[in-house]
């Protein structure tokens, strides 16, 4: 029995080696073992330091991989949720992000995407730094303003002219007037419009959908348990009602069509609860048909 286990242990080890990180579904299909045994046997070889475990989750289940695995975990970065994604995307391309310079929820997201974010010190500063990104990097990226200005200065080149009066060549002054020197002017003044003059906040139409969202389900005795996500257009939320636990998506549209159904279906699967739909008016007549149609229906079955 020992020796099977061993075996089936190697197993394991073998398929992340080859597959990259897995879900134990997956594992489970490779060894041929039910997934209530197969995470069993990948709970033994977590606590044997053999394997590990991403922080992201994919549904309900982390992913399973080899130490030095880690950079493939991008594969499952679209399985982030709304703000992780723009975090996730804000950092890859910035590479470096100074915390304190960041919108709030921004904030909260990096600190939820570990395997892509790392937190580090600097100048008692937090910064964050994607995960391929080595802190070298940051000294690359910020070269000092004293450089870049003793380098311009050396570029500089003075006209001069010959003054007949003292028989001596002098700088000629129309010209260095007429001559931008553009090493203080430029980055000094910044003009900004009214209209870029403060930092993007919600709407008054925004926060009104929501506290409309709020006051329905507030008369409805609906608990909101946590705000998964939120955007102009869409709010998903964690709900409580009559002590079950299920997903709330509510649209910022008049009509909500079959494909707005599916998108909604798939968000909620992702955490194993059923869901319900919010919009301003109701769903498309077809919709609504389609919904009474299936209400007594048993099944759909194929015939071949």
């Amino acid at each position: 029995m020992t020796q099977d286990t061993s075996e089936i242990k190697n197993k394991i080890i073998s398929f992340l080696r080859r597959n990259g990180p897995s879900l134990p579904v997956h594992i489970a299909r490779e060894i041929e073992l039910s997934t209530l045994f197969t995470s069993a046997f990948l709970s033994e070889l977590l606590s044997e330091r053999r394997i590990k475990t991403s922080h992201m989750r994919v549904g309900n289940s982390p992913l399973y991989l080899l130490s030095g695995q880690e950079f493939m975990l991008e594969r499952f970065s679209f399985h982030l949720k709304s703000k992780e994604k723009d975090a996730y995307a804000l950092l890859k391309e910035k590479k470096f992000l100074d915390d304190a310079e960041q919108e709030p929820a921004i904030r909260v997201a990096l600190r939820e995407i570990k395997d892509f974010a790392v937190p580090f010190k600097k100048d008692e500063r937090l910064i964050w730094r994607f995960f391929h990104a080595p802190e070298s990097d940051l000294l690359k990226e910020r070269p000092t303003k004293i450089k870049d200005i003793s380098q311009k200065i050396e570029e500089i080149s003075i006209p001069m002219q010959f003054n007949a009066g003292v028989h001596q060549f002098q700088p000629d002054l129309e010209k260095i007037q007429e001559k931008s020197l553009d090493i203080f002017d430029k980055p000094k003044i910044k003009r900004i419009s009214k209209a870029k003059k403060s930092k993007k906040k919600p709407s008054q139409k925004d926060s009104t959908f929501f506290n409309r969202i709020k006051e329905f389900l507030a008369e409805k005795s609906i608990e909101i348990m946590d705000i998964l996500s939120f955007s102009k257009n869409e709010i998903l939320l964690k709900i409580k009602n009559n002590g079950d636990e299920r997903i709330l998506i509510a649209y910022n549209k008049k009509k909500i069509s079959d494909s707005d159904v599916i998108k909604a279906s798939k968000k909620a699967s992702e955490f194993g609860l059923f869901y319900d739909i919010i919009c301003l008016y109701g769903p498309l007549k077809k919709i609504q048909d389609i919904l009474t149609a299936t209400k007594n229906l048993g099944s759909i079955e194929k015939l071949r």
